[in-house]
């Protein structure tokens, strides 16, 4: 029987025989010093971080970070701990601000995903034009196999400024810290940071089930997201980092999977009991009835009918089972920022609760309006909208 030609992608198990306390420990973040950015961080932040770190109980500085963001979540965690023996402890969870393309891994130039899988630090740049930012070593030996042989793109980062089109932003805040964190891992010497990139997180209902809609006809995105699956139980359960291997077809195999707990038993459905999500909400006293300027999307009417129609479409998975098409009846008020909250379903359709709790998610994100005006003065507007869910 033919044996898989395994090959190592994820070389955390190198970082870790690279024990801090070596010579030049301390090179790294000298030389980091010597550009504005990271000093400026550095003077700003580090203090405050080793405080936060002693509020946790934690060493300061970390010998070890591991990071691992999700796409659909947009979240990203930072992982420490002082030994390679030790178990990770959670630092900080940071929001990922932006998010282009979708579920999936990245398989070409241009298509605007953010890639999934194993990946580490390969580059600190200190001169972003996104403030500050940490490269990540895509295309990895997996990505090299199924992406594009001639253009599988290639300057994915983590970095600050909260656009992207295809890489993973965070807040210049945020990025200072994470930029921090990972300079002092280096500087002790922990040469491959890791950054594990998952779809959604596997524990959280909602997540699984947008992710269930979308791989219920698509075979190959269901295998791809199982195996990143694995990869997701085995640090859950032993809170160390999975050994991650390919194969020779750039298939992820993950060692010692723990065994998956059994669904739709009793105990589940009562643990998994629905529970209406948490919605943006002002205490609003002044509504405006009539006004001389109505609230405007950014951009306008017909930008946000694209909107709309590619958030309907997007929402086509969260549909009830046997409905193809649906019109919800949503209100909102546009506040006197321009912030829009107080959503409500007027009209939605039986048994999609979550479709409903997820078009809220999803339209609390939207960019400020520009408020509605009685004369010069904002003021608050109660706007009712139609979204066509479906194809």
């Amino acid at each position: 029987m033919r044996i898989p030609l395994l090959i190592l992608t994820f070389f955390y198990c190198l970082s870790a025989m690279a024990q801090p306390g070596g010579p030049n420990v301390s090179s790294f973040i000298n030389y980091q010093k010597g550009f504005p950015r990271p000093n400026e961080a550095l003077q700003r932040k580090e203090d405050t971080l080793q405080k936060q770190f002693e509020a946790k109980k934690l060493n300061w500085p970390a010998k070890y970070i591991y990071i691992r963001s999700f796409k659909y979540d947009s979240q990203m965690e930072v992982w420490v701990k002082d030994k390679v023996t030790d178990p990770f402890k959670l630092f900080k969870t940071y929001k990922v601000c932006a998010l282009a393309g979708t579920l999936g891994p990245k398989r070409m130039e241009g298509d605007y995903q953010v890639p999934e899988g194993f990946y580490y630090i390969n580059e600190f740049n200190p001169n972003s034009s996104y403030y500050l930012s940490l490269g990540i070593n895509y295309p990895n030996a997996s990505d090299k196999i199924l992406s594009d042989s001639l253009k599988p793109g290639s300057a994915i980062y983590i970095h600050g400024s909260c656009v992207t089109v295809g890489c993973i932003p965070i807040t210049d805040q945020q990025i200072d810290e994470l930029y921090i964190l990972a300079a002092h891992a280096k500087d002790q010497g922990q040469d491959f940071i890791p950054v594990h990139i998952f779809p959604i997180r596997f524990n959280v209902d909602r997540s699984v089930k947008f992710l269930e809609g979308l791989t219920r006809n698509d075979q190959d995105l269901k295998k791809w997201s199982d195996r990143m699956e694995d990869a997701f139980d085995y640090f859950e359960k032993y809170k160390q980092m999975p050994v991650v291997m390919i194969d020779d077809k750039g298939k992820y195999l993950i060692n010692d999977v723990p065994p998956k707990k059994p669904k739709n038993t009793a105990e589940e459905k009562l643990v998994n009991k629905r529970v209406a999500r948490p919605h943006v909400t002002r205490t609003l006293t002044n509504i405006a009835d009539v006004v001389n300027q109505w609230p405007q999307y950014p951009g306008g009417g017909e930008v946000f009918m694209k909107y709309l129609d590619q958030l309907g479409k997007d929402l086509a998975s969260f549909l009830p089972e046997g409905i193809k098409k649906a019109y919800v009846q949503v209100e909102f008020i546009v506040d006197i920022d321009g912030s829009p909250v107080n959503f409500k379903i007027l009209k939605g359709v039986k048994g999609g609760e979550d479709l409903e709790d997820e078009l809220i998610d999803r339209m609390e994100k939207m960019d400020r309006w520009i408020p509605a005006k009685v004369g010069e003065k904002n003021v608050a507007k109660k706007m009712v909208q139609t979204v066509t869910v479906g194809e």
